[in-house]
């Protein structure tokens, strides 16, 4: 058992608890530039969130917050992106042997994205509510819904950065849901998503267990306090502290 890695835990989870910004963009620059190989830290932070994403979408499931067609379609493009984002980290680790500089520079790139979608989605979400794009039925997007699915499921793939953050702010724009299920249709999504691209970093070796252990037993009970702790702060300013640490750490690895 590692304490520092139990406190490093325990303070994301309760960030994400708090302010309810994605706990892979907190913890997986956190892990790189702590000197962790990206590439474990990538498989462990997919891993990782597959545990914790498992236990939202059975919470939304039984809330019936899930809207299952659109998750299909989502996932009908991420999960195939992502499998094939591992599969082009292989080939680079074999053949030009930069595994580490690809990610580093991804991760980069895909933070300053989920920084300007967090103040975006935090600041200007009344400007989301409402356009032609929402109006149009499900399966008039359904190209689109898949389109969108397999670009951000490659940079999860890739990165683990995004399956809420980039989803959610894509479902904001496109379609008419109400907040609950936004939230419970994306955590199921995620849970698929990162499950798939989880389990193929896994079989590469990506996964660094014990890591994983110590950071669930911090962050459980992290995301209890800062939840609770989340209807007396307000929210914005936090997020947008939160946006501003994301975006320092993804120019911190260009």
């Amino acid at each position: 058992m590692s304490i520092g890695m139990i406190v490093m835990g325990l303070f994301i989870g309760f960030m994400v608890g708090l302010t309810g910004v994605g706990g892979a963009a907190l913890l997986t620059p956190v892990l790189v530039l702590m000197g962790i190989n990206p590439a474990i830290a990538v498989g462990t932070d997919l891993a990782y969130n597959s545990i914790t994403k498992f236990f939202g979408s059975v919470q939304h499931w039984k809330q019936k917050t899930i809207n299952l067609k659109l998750m299909k379609y989502l996932a009908i493009g991420s999960i195939p992106s992502a499998i094939i984002a591992v599969g082009m980290l292989q080939l680079f680790d074999s053949f030009f042997n930069n595994q580490e500089a690809v990610i580093k520079h991804a991760l980069g790139y895909v933070l300053i994205l989920v920084a300007l979608a967090t103040l975006v989605k935090t600041f200007m979400k009344g400007r989301f509510e409402s356009n032609r794009i929402q109006l149009k039925p499900l399966e008039e997007k359904k190209t689109l819904t898949i389109v969108v699915g397999a670009v951000l499921g490659f940079l999860v793939g890739l990165t683990s950065i995004g399956s809420g953050s980039l989803f959610a702010l894509v479902m904001l724009y496109l379609y008419r849901m109400s907040p609950t299920e936004l939230v419970g249709t994306d955590i199921a999504h995620a849970f698929f998503l990162v499950t798939a691209a989880g389990l193929m970093h896994a079989g590469i070796g990506n996964v660094d267990y014990l890591l994983m252990v110590n950071l669930l037993l911090g962050s459980i009970p992290g995301v209890i306090i800062g939840s609770t702790f989340s209807a007396k702060i307000p929210a914005k300013p936090l997020r947008a502290i939160m946006a501003l640490m994301i975006l320092i750490s993804g120019l911190k690895l260009i």
